[in-house]
């Protein structure tokens, strides 16, 4: 198991920030889910942490159309198939520097990633002039757009976390693809975020009953399209065949103690006299 911690500063307020995340995650996904790639929303409610108060859980089930180059082609989507559980305190900034947010253990230094919504670069396919932050403005709020240092010097400012863990438990394979599913999973909430940002004059002044009433129903579309595009696309998971194993044997009485009938092949002119006197390879279903 692989697990990372992100830590994404956004200039929002915390209220803002619960508004806008829950617009974005449902939009998001629902414009991305298409092609056998695709996010689909398992929960998403709030939550109260123990020491520092409100925030928002989210559970994910990622899609993945396309192996990686380094596997072989038996491994299919349904195998790359990945939950995220991401608590989300909602947290200043300060505390992204200088402390742990999750009470369980610190997260090692090496497995903390901070994502810079403005500079960090994203895959060209998901890059729209509109949802560029360096020429973003607000007209909602006046806001925008960010420049270079934007997190030493912007107000409003908050910092949320994401702890992601992943499994692929398939032998000489593990690692690799690990690293792959967290590489799709740092995309995903990089350019979502850029998108909270970008459609605040979407959510801006909405409550929280309409975004969940906004939440419901895109999720039920995009549960479904992602349905609808894995049974086009034959993804389903296949039965598996039953087990079997293969045997060799070169003698008679192995064969009975099989309870396999021989028969004595006399007739040395047989064309096929020479194939019955190398080994035979049965097959035997369990």
């Amino acid at each position: 198991m692989l697990m990372k911690e992100y830590r994404i500063c956004m200039p929002l307020t915390v209220e803002e920030y619960r508004i806008g995340q829950l617009y974005m995650i449902n939009k998001h996904s629902h414009e991305q889910s298409e092609g056998g790639d695709g996010v689909e929303v398992i929960r998403n409610e709030f939550d109260t942490h123990p020491k520092y108060g409100s925030g928002q859980v989210t559970e994910k089930r990622i899609y993945l159309s396309s192996s990686p180059h380094f596997h072989p082609g038996c491994c299919k989507r349904h195998l790359l198939r990945c939950r995220d559980e991401a608590a989300l305190p909602l947290l200043p900034l300060w505390l992204a520097l200088n402390g742990e947010v999750f009470e369980d253990k610190p997260t090692p230094k090496d497995s903390v990633c901070f994502l810079d919504i403005l500079n960090d670069p994203i895959p060209e396919k998901y890059y729209k002039t509109d949802e560029d932050l360096s020429i973003w403005v607000s007209e909602k709020t006046g806001r925008g757009p960010l420049v270079d240092g934007w997190r030493n010097n912007t107000k409003p400012i908050m910092c949320c976390y994401k702890r992601v863990k992943c499994s692929f438990e398939v032998y000489g394979f593990q690692g690799r693809t690990e690293e792959f599913i967290h590489r799709n999973i740092r995309d995903i909430l990089l350019v979502g975020h850029r998108q909270a940002v970008a459609w605040i004059d979407e959510w801006h002044g909405m409550s929280l009953e309409e975004v969940r009433e906004f939440e419901k129903q895109l999720q039920q579309e995009t549960n479904q399209k992602m349905k609808n595009d894995m049974s086009d696309s034959g993804s389903v998971a296949r039965v598996r065949p039953p087990f079997s194993r293969s045997v060799s044997v070169t003698d008679a009485s192995s064969l009975k103690k099989m309870g396999v009938n021989t028969v004595d092949i006399t007739d040395s002119s047989s064309s096929s006299s020479s194939t019955f006197r190398s080994p035979l390879r049965l097959n035997s279903a369990e």
